[in-house]
């Protein structure tokens, strides 16, 4: 792979440089990457039939968690207004953004219906829910119940940063069976000792697999084909994917893809110098 350099037509040639690498750049498939990103999401924005206002949809931000079978778990008060309107018609949708600050990211919206979790499966429910919120003590007030959200279809739309994937839209069957990435697990915990300690490591590693000299690159998340990061070039700031030489095995399988990429790229910079 040719040396890091700057587009000789500019930021026009870098960006198509940029475009044609990503269009290359392994990644999960997509209902993969859907099943993934909202098993590692927390919060979105539920829309249910107003009973307050007939006929007229209600939206509500609410914290949620995925239990194994990718059904998002939702801990309700019996006073909020979501739950009223649930219990006089189930059907609902979670619309949930991959990175809320951000409007050109991935946008998905989970359609199905709002059903109770019985007493049996209430301590598993429980954990799953917890595992994302541990400082939910609220779980086990009198006025709270969990409830699961059964999916009947699930749409995607990416924006500008994501365009590659696209949109679509996956059958309940399809989501269900779709696997989270094992890899996923550890995102942030890489990408805070990455962030932190190796920033310019990962700007160098940027710049050897797109060839294009980035000014900054900031990991954001992990998995087991690659990792994603925001990066900046002539004023723009991109999300870019970049792809592993292969799939990562485990956790420490990462950290030895990544040195060996950090290494390859440390010989070209020193070649080209």
């Amino acid at each position: 792979m040719a040396a890091p350099a700057d587009a000789p037509g500019g930021s026009a040639d870098a960006f198509e440089v940029i475009r044609a690498h990503q269009a290359k750049a392994a990644r999960l498939s997509p209902v993969e990457e859907i099943r993934t990103i909202l098993d590692r999401s927390v919060r979105g924005v539920l829309a249910t039939h107003s009973q307050e206002h007939a006929g007229y949809p209600s939206g509500s931000m609410v914290d949620f968690a995925c239990d194994q079978d990718g059904s998002p778990i939702l801990a309700v008060s019996s006073l909020a207004v979501h739950s009223k309107n649930l219990s006089g018609n189930p059907k609902c949708s979670l619309l949930v953004a991959k990175d809320p600050e951000d409007r050109t990211d991935t946008v998905i919206t989970i359609y199905g219906d709002a059903v109770p979790v019985s007493d049996e499966q209430k301590d598993s429910v429980r954990s799953s829910y917890l595992r994302r919120h541990p400082d939910a003590f609220w779980v086990d007030f009198g006025d709270f119940s969990f409830l699961h959200i059964k999916p009947k279809a699930v749409c995607y739309v990416s924006g500008v940063a994501t365009a590659l994937l696209g949109s679509g839209e996956f059958s309940a069957a399809e989501y269900k069976e779709a696997k989270v990435d094992p890899i996923s697990q550890f995102s942030t915990p890489i990408t805070s000792h990455m962030n932190k300690d190796h920033a310019d490591d990962t700007k160098l590693i940027v710049q050897h697999s797109t060839t294009v000299k980035v000014d900054f690159a900031y990991m954001l998340d992990v998995d087991s084909l690659g990792f994603n990061v925001k990066a900046g070039y002539d004023g723009s700031v991109l999300k870019l994917r970049i792809p592993f030489p292969r799939q990562a095995q485990d956790r420490k399988d990462v950290k030895t893809l990544i040195v060996e990429m950090l290494q390859a790229a440390k010989a070209a910079s020193s070649h080209a110098d």
